[in-house]
């Protein structure tokens, strides 16, 4: 039998409130709806256990994990049954890097640190970094701050035969994938980008902060789209959205002749559940390395990570 993963995740929020709620639904109904990979190495949606958690609120720090989950401003809908208590207590998240200790301590019996927290704070998730390493587990970055952009870094967890998952994980059917593979269809037929752009509009907790701190969101999304043609309008914080997002895509093309070509897209997804596709993915992945005795970056994990190794801070 192989022993489950044990993950600790920072940040619970809607991303970590999906995640949990689905594979709580899985293991109870056995449903693969929207699973992409039904096993990574051997490891299956129901082998991963969430064994610790960490967060900022007040609110949430000493709640039961299922519990806290469902406190606003948390908007995720529920995807099935009450959850019963899950016996993790969310734990006081790091308020500054002297921290990194006691944090890393906490991550006993843990073998994946899912950093889940909000963007736009890189000493933060530095020092999750950090303390992952002190710890000796393997660490996914969801968020668009550069840590497995950092050649210094990187080459301290492949030192360590420790797995850096990241930066940004691509949504499971978001924005940036879509109109990725529409770019690449365009080329692929032959014909001539003039122009594009994309508007994302959100109301999740998540997007609030991403559309007050959009720095490295807006590097990370370029990085995604690989075309410097794209515009990227600022993001746009609906609260009435809840957590959906809706996104409109616009491409404009030359055919055979200088023929106009022109394209206009409306997508509509659970911003969360998308990201919570990607990450059980992600997690899998960094077990299966951290067990096989291999860091540092992971080019299976590629294709899910919009600004992996190599790509522009």
């Amino acid at each position: 039998m192989i022993e489950s993963v044990k993950v600790a995740v920072v940040g619970v929020g809607n991303n970590t409130s999906a995640l949990v709620q689905g594979i709580d639904l899985h293991r109870r109904t056995g449903s693969l709806t929207g699973v992409r990979h039904p096993e990574v190495a051997g490891l299956g949606v129901d082998a991963v256990e969430v064994v610790a958690a960490f967060a900022t609120s007040p609110v949430r720090v000493g709640r039961d994990l299922h519990d806290a989950i469902f406190l606003p401003p948390n908007n995720v809908p529920r995807l099935g049954a009450d959850l019963a208590p899950s016996g993790v207590l969310v734990q006081r998240g790091l308020v500054d890097s002297a921290e990194v200790e006691r944090v890393a301590a906490a991550l006993t019996g843990a073998e994946v640190l899912l950093y889940s927290a909000p963007s736009g704070r890189p000493d933060t998730a530095r020092a999750y970094a950090e303390a992952a390493l002190l710890a000796g587990v393997g660490f996914v970055n969801t968020t668009s701050d550069p840590l497995a952009r950092d050649p210094a870094l990187l080459g301290r967890f492949t030192e360590a035969r420790l797995p850096l998952i990241g930066d940004d994980l691509a949504s499971q059917f978001g924005t940036s994938v879509v109109h990725h593979a529409l770019l690449r269809l365009l080329a692929e037929r032959g014909l001539t980008l003039t122009s594009s752009y994309q508007v994302n509009l959100g109301g999740t907790e998540d997007f609030r902060n991403l559309a007050e701190h959009p720095d490295t969101k807006h590097r990370s999304k370029l990085n995604a789209l690989g075309s410097e043609r794209v515009h990227l309008a600022p993001l746009g914080y609906l609260p009435h959205l809840g957590s959906q997002k809706v996104a409109h895509v616009n491409i404009e093309a030359q055919g055979w002749g200088g023929t106009a070509v022109s394209l206009d897209l409306r997508l509509t997804v659970h911003d969360p559940s998308g990201a919570a596709g990607v990450n059980i993915d992600l997690v899998r992945m960094a077990a299966a390395a951290l067990r096989a005795g291999r860091g540092g970056h992971l080019p299976e994990a590629e294709s899910l990570l919009k600004s992996p190794p190599g790509t522009a801070v």
